[in-house]
């Protein structure tokens, strides 16, 4: 049996130089230049800096967002980017950026939005420049056409006193903000920060995040494309389904998938089917679902007040382990899903596809989860306007990540999790050096994700910049 080696002896002096950690964040940092961010949030926010001295605003958002997406926590957290000026440039104080937060309104927010819409914009125009455009997103093997915008909301827990922190409906205590992120790409679109009692299917708030996310995808993406919007079950208001179809008015070709409570009528119908209607499911590869089927109860169950043309489908399955069984599943010993969806059958709307394309909702939660990581699991400030500045900052972060995956990277690394690049890539270690007029940032050559950084790099630079 052979023994585990010992560590090598080391002896610890703080003497070195030219050393810098965190050296790939400047990927983050210089992206957010290359797709305009930076002049945005610049231009957003110009009325906030004082006669045109000290720090510029929009570079102080936008360095908030870098710090975000590399992990930071709080404001303090800037420290890591401020300590290596030779690779970050000047960063602002804590002071100075709790300062600005504090000044933000809602005015500026809104603005901070609409910056992040244009970087949008770029963004998407380079990945259409480099031949690759948006990805698609899929289910059951097939690609689905156009975007799918995904809906939900989140229990943040606060453990100190913050305006507007409430009881939630689990017994804890903070906010309960409503997310909306890009399937495709895994980019996050809106939020709303909301108190932790908010109602979970308040139609009001849908339909204010789901407007502020379709505003963040370009024109030309907006209108003449498939959008398909899909929530769980508190998304199935009757007004917030009629809004989604109120906005073909507008020229923009939104459809829904809307998770929908077992009522008593629809234990009725699931009853009432016969045996031999009941089909096959489907899993994401396309291949059988073992132990699940699926059927459509549409003209079984009353749907007045849903816009024309809704459909009712569930699916039922044997209970994996641990599963949260209702009585009636528990009486079937059967769980069962119902959603409701506008997609017509012809055209490839058959009931076995949309129920495996309305289960892949549940990635939201692996975004939202990354997203706790990536700024919004935490909130810095008792005063609930600097908390939602927080939010659309951590926004940014997660639409940076989004875009260094689908711009920049290849392979494993192009649908890593925030985790996953942060280890390998972010967080690297290098040397600084300067000679024949160059800053040099030179990686370890022992570094196994030392090429696939440098390529990040060098296709950050080839990338086309927006004009002005």
């Amino acid at each position: 049996m052979q023994g585990i080696g010992l560590r090598p002896k080391i002896h610890v002096s703080t003497d070195g130089s030219g050393v810098v950690g965190y050296a790939g964040a400047r990927l983050l940092a210089d992206l957010a230049d290359a797709t305009g961010l930076s002049a945005a949030y610049s231009a957003a926010l110009r009325p906030l800096r004082p006669r045109g001295t000290g720090h510029d605003p929009g570079r102080i958002t936008t360095d908030l967002a870098v710090m975000l997406a590399d992990g930071g926590e709080a404001i303090a957290d800037l420290a890591v980017l401020r300590d290596q000026a030779g690779v970050f440039g000047p960063i602002a104080s804590t002071p100075t950026a709790w300062r600005l937060l504090a000044d933000v309104d809602e005015t500026a927010l809104a603005s901070l939005a609409s910056a992040r819409a244009q970087a949008r914009e770029v963004a998407w125009l380079q990945a259409a420049e480099h031949g690759e455009g948006i990805p698609a997103a899929s289910a059951a093997g097939r690609t689905l056409p156009g975007l799918v915008l995904d809906l939900d909301a989140t229990l943040i827990a606060c453990h100190s006193e913050k305006a507007q922190a409430a009881p939630t409906y689990k017994g804890g205590f903070g906010f309960h903000p409503l997310l909306c992120f890009l399937a495709n790409t895994g980019e996050a679109l809106a939020g709303r920060l909301r108190p932790g009692n908010a109602g979970a299917n308040t139609a009001s708030d849908h339909i204010t995040v789901l407007d502020q996310a379709l505003a963040q995808i370009p024109d030309a993406h907006r209108h003449g494309t498939d959008i398909l919007i899909r929530t769980d079950g508190a998304g199935s208001a009757k007004a917030f389904l009629t809004h989604i179809r109120d906005l073909r008015k507008r020229w923009i070709r939104t459809f829904f998938s809307a998770g929908y409570a077992i009522t008593e009528p629809v234990r009725r119908a699931i009853r009432a089917v016969p045996d031999r209607l009941w089909h096959p499911a489907l899993d994401q590869d396309g291949t059988l679902r073992a132990g699940a089927e699926v059927t459509e109860l549409t003209g079984m169950v009353g749907l007045d007040g849903y816009p024309a043309g809704t459909r009712i489908i569930v699916r039922r399955e044997r209970p994996h382990p641990g599963a949260q069984l209702s009585l009636f599943d528990q009486d079937e010993g059967l769980r069962h899903q119902v959603f409701l969806t506008d997609t017509p059958c012809p055209g490839g709307g058959s009931a076995q596809f949309l129920e495996v394309r309305h289960r892949g909702h549940a990635r939201v939660e692996d975004h939202i989860r990354c997203g706790k990581t990536t700024g919004f699991g935490r909130f810095p400030s008792r005063d609930f306007g600097i908390n939602a500045v927080w939010l659309e900052l951590s926004l940014a972060a997660i639409d940076l990540l989004a875009w260094t995956r689908f711009l920049l990277l290849d392979g494993e690394l192009a649908t890593a999790e925030p985790k996953k690049l942060r280890y390998r890539l972010l967080h690297v270690a290098a040397r600084l050096t300067r000679g024949g007029r160059r800053l040099r940032l030179r990686i370890s050559a022992t570094w196994p994700w030392r090429h696939e950084l440098a390529t990040a790099f060098h296709r950050l630079a080839t990338l086309p910049r927006p004009a002005g």
